[in-house]
């Protein structure tokens, strides 16, 4: 088979995503040109759509189309809660899985100095800015339990601390069904250690 400057391009391109290798890349590329190219054209246009009209909210830098998102905008949500997160995608998590009727602010990563991620990038200047204001009365916590994402929730609580605001963290431990000769160490660790009386 001779070889395409434009079909390796594109399966370069297709790499960029999370979890494709260059194999699952190449599949991806031969599908769509042998199978399903008006597919194809339709993931062009609104991948380019995106692109051009989804930013982040000025408020709690979750995607949107508008300067405010729908959430921030929102009078039924209570503006005494305030959700941290990581990601736009741990915000929809939340949303999906809880009745939280709160607000949230997405940091967008985590503290990782390593990869030059400092309190800048996370905006967290905006986030003592939003406490400072005085409406949030408590910030809760739901960084992922890694080492970025404990630092991160470390000095998250010191910003509420500063600004006076009742700091919580989301509980980590076993899962619901979970049997606890499959719960690997650290997890059981961290939930024997934050046991509650009942």
């Amino acid at each position: 088979m001779s070889s395409s400057s434009l079909l390796a391009d594109l399966i370069e391109a297709l790499r960029c995503l999370p979890g494709v290798g260059a194999k699952t890349a190449q599949r991806m590329a031969f599908h769509v040109l042998e199978r399903d190219r008006a597919g194809a054209r339709r993931l062009a246009e609104q991948l380019l759509l995106a692109v051009e009209r989804i930013g982040n909210c000025t408020r709690c830098r979750t995607f949107s189309e508008e300067t405010v998102c729908a959430t921030c905008a929102s009078q039924a949500r209570d503006r005494s809660l305030l959700c941290v997160v990581e990601t736009a995608i741990d915000q929809l998590a939340i949303e999906q899985a809880t009745g939280f009727r709160g607000q949230y602010f997405v940091l967008l990563g985590r503290l990782s100095p390593l990869d030059g991620i400092g309190p800048a990038e996370l905006g967290l200047d905006m986030l003592a800015n939003r406490l400072a204001e005085g409406e949030v009365q408590e910030l809760i916590v739901a960084t992922n339990p890694t080492v970025e994402g404990e630092a991160t929730a470390h000095m998250l609580a010191q910003l509420a601390q500063a600004a006076k605001v009742r700091a919580s963290r989301l509980a980590h431990g076993v899962p619901l069904g979970g049997e606890l000769e499959f719960i690997d160490r650290g997890t059981l660790a961290h939930a024997f250690g934050g046991r509650q009386t009942l």
